[in-house]
């Protein structure tokens, strides 16, 4: 019998950790969960620990450790706490792959790890790539891992460019669902509520992911992503809005042709696509019936009506730290519009706001992103408390 791999969850009770142990439930005898990572969710946590039974758990927020323990109490898995404990446990001998699914920043330490350790990647976090692109690729081409992108675009393009040579790539089309407000004029976006943000047409996201593709600024982050994860500058990597979220992006190649990959908007399809490479694991789950789809729309973005998605391509252009500063301060930005303290027009502003006003690192050490991190939050903080 071959053994099984082992996984590392990074990020198990939201919404990608969630679905990721669904797909490792339907294959018990080819994955075993091994570490799972929580930042706040203990109760959620314990719950997935007592189910799967993964040799370790980490609860980020150091606070909650006792309660995490009390819940585990009479088992015999290791409990941890705080981003020092991640950042370390990733590097564990037992552990194959290591599915990175955390939110934002926090993911980019134990990624590091992870890949400096030889680990495959299975990656979510679409900050990682955002804030360290050339760092990362760097390190993934030293210690000759594998990272394989959970991702519904990402994963798209992956698949359409397996077997083909990368120099006869024309250009990527990343597809959008244009989010709750793709209809919405300019004043009608002044005056939307959290509720409304939050209420994406397609869909089951965190709700970090979701007020991030209601502003687009998801779809400038996966622009970033792309230009790292294949090695295509962004002038060749268009955004295209596409309602139904059936086409999940194409790849347009020399000869005109276009080639795209298409499914059912559920994020169970790329997971167990990159957990199950290079092969394909079958699956009995439901299946896209193309003739169910009388129509399948595309339109351009509105770059004024989205500013976010402008400021990320502006932002990859001129490189170095700056696309640390956008992810950094729209982080502050989502974070305070989610606890209602400033309005949805308001994260633009703010993130706009906080790259005029930092200093630009043309080639930024990973020291140099935590700098700059630091100070792009403070500085957004300032503005939200005006």
């Amino acid at each position: 019998m071959e053994k099984k791999k082992q996984i590392a969850i990074l990020g198990s009770t939201g919404s990608i950790g969630r679905q990721t142990l669904d797909v490792l439930a339907d294959y018990p005898d080819m994955f075993a969960p091994y570490l799972l990572v929580a930042n706040r969710s203990v109760e959620l946590l314990a719950e997935q620990a007592a189910k799967f039974k993964p040799q370790c758990v980490i609860i980020g927020d150091e606070s909650r450790r006792d309660d995490l323990a009390r819940r585990l109490s009479g088992t015999k898995i290791n409990v941890l706490a705080g981003a020092e404990a991640i950042a370390d446990a990733v590097t564990d001998p037992a552990i194959d792959t290591v599915v990175a699914a955390m939110v934002g920043y926090s993911g980019l330490a134990p990624t590091i790890n992870a890949i400096k350790a030889g680990k495959e990647i299975a990656l979510a976090n679409k900050e990682t790539l955002v804030v360290a692109g050339e760092l990362i690729t760097a390190l993934v081409a030293r210690h000759g891992v594998h990272l394989y992108p959970i991702d519904s675009e990402h994963g798209a393009i992956y698949q359409c460019l397996v077997g083909e040579d990368r120099d006869s790539v024309s250009r990527l089309l990343l597809t959008a669902s244009g989010g709750p407000f793709r209809t919405f004029s300019n004043d009608d976006l002044q005056h939307v509520t959290k509720a409304d943000a939050l209420r994406h047409p397609n869909w089951n996201m965190g709700a970090k992911i979701t007020i991030d593709s209601a502003t687009m600024m998801n779809k400038g982050f996966e622009v970033i992503e792309a230009k790292w994860l294949f090695g295509i500058d962004a002038d060749r990597i268009d955004v295209v809005v596409h309602p139904q979220s059936i086409v999940h992006s194409m790849v347009e190649f020399v000869d005109g042709s276009v080639k795209a990959q298409l499914g059912l908007p559920d994020m169970h399809l790329p997971i167990r696509y990159a957990l199950g490479l290079p092969g394909r694991l079958r699956s009995g789950g439901r299946r896209l019936r193309v003739e169910d789809y009388a129509t399948l729309s595309f339109e351009h973005p509105d770059m004024e009506k989205f500013p976010l998605l402008a400021m990320a391509f502006d932002a990859i252009s001129r490189g170095g730290n700056v696309p640390c500063v956008m992810n950094a301060a729209n982080e502050v930005a989502v974070a305070a519009f989610l606890d209602d303290k400033i309005g949805f027009m308001d994260i633009p502003r703010i993130v706009r706001r906080t790259i005029d006003a930092s200093g630009f690192v043309a080639h930024p050490t990973y020291d140099d992103f935590v700098q700059t991190n630091r100070d792009a939050r403070r500085y957004a903080s300032e503005l939200v408390a005006r």
